[in-house]
């Protein structure tokens, strides 16, 4: 292993524990059942106001019929096999990525950051939840955010997410992987949806670029029912489409 990327992790490391910590003691509780549901979110606090008053929220129910076919540029994934760390920040498990891995899209390019898992998938398709979703976070240079959700469907054993769906970390509690290469989760076809929408979790901020993927990929039920031993569910409920445009890859 490159002792650079070694160095990065650390420095990952240590910044994601004391984002966790900080999180934890300086804003209230939210969650997705009881008081601090999502909606009641945007009355937590005043950072959360676009929970409520955004008109361009996430997720959405994607209606097929209803998406418009464009020539979007495709999505080329640019991603690197290094060490990673997962952690359960205590509303999901998060794998956090070392800098190398990007995506492009025409003349767009954003950096990797994490993904981490929703059960069941935030995204409808057709009025329908997938099991699972994971959404891959994306920063461009000048600090927009690009989501690129992969929709998860029962079925075989996902061999490339083994090692996380056995390690699945405590809350708080980081588990390293000594090499993982994000690219080997995504299905081989990378035809998507694309729309404008919002970060799906507190403070709900809106101009983040959403690419869901239209082939979901496979998790077994005993993957899905380990991850259930931490989160039963950790989906926000569909948001209203309010004009939105959602275009579909020809």
């Amino acid at each position: 292993m490159k002792k650079t990327n070694i160095l990065a992790m650390g420095a990952l490391l240590a910044l994601s524990c004391a984002a966790y910590a900080q999180d934890h003691a300086e804003h209230p509780h939210w969650g997705y059942q009881g008081k601090g549901d999502p909606a009641h979110w945007a009355d937590l606090e005043a950072a959360n106001s676009a929970c409520k008053l955004s008109k361009e929220q996430s997720p959405i129910d994607i209606e097929e019929r209803n998406a418009k076919k464009a020539p979007l540029a495709p999505l080329a994934f640019n991603y690197a096999a290094g060490p990673a760390e997962m952690i359960n920040n205590g509303h999901t498990v998060q794998i956090n990525l070392p800098p190398g891995s990007v995506l492009k899209a025409g003349d767009d390019s954003a950096s990797l950051l994490q993904f981490h898992f929703h059960t069941p998938s935030e995204e409808k398709i057709n009025g329908v939840n997938y099991p699972m979703v994971a959404h891959f976070v994306h920063k461009s240079a000048d600090g927009k955010l690009s989501v690129v959700a992969v929709l998860f469907k029962e079925g075989a054993e996902n061999k490339t997410l083994a090692p996380v769906f056995d390690a699945l970390p405590a809350e708080g509690k980081p588990v390293q992987l000594a090499s993982f290469n994000p690219a080997d989760v995504l299905p081989a076809n990378h035809a998507y949806f694309k729309f404008m929408g919002s970060l799906t979790t507190p403070p709900c901020s809106d101009g983040v670029r959403w690419q869901v993927l239209r082939t979901p990929v496979e998790l077994s039920k005993r993957q899905l029912a380990e991850f259930h031993k931490f989160y039963k569910m950790n989906a926000r409920p569909v948001q209203p489409l309010n004009g939105r445009v959602v275009q579909v890859s020809e």
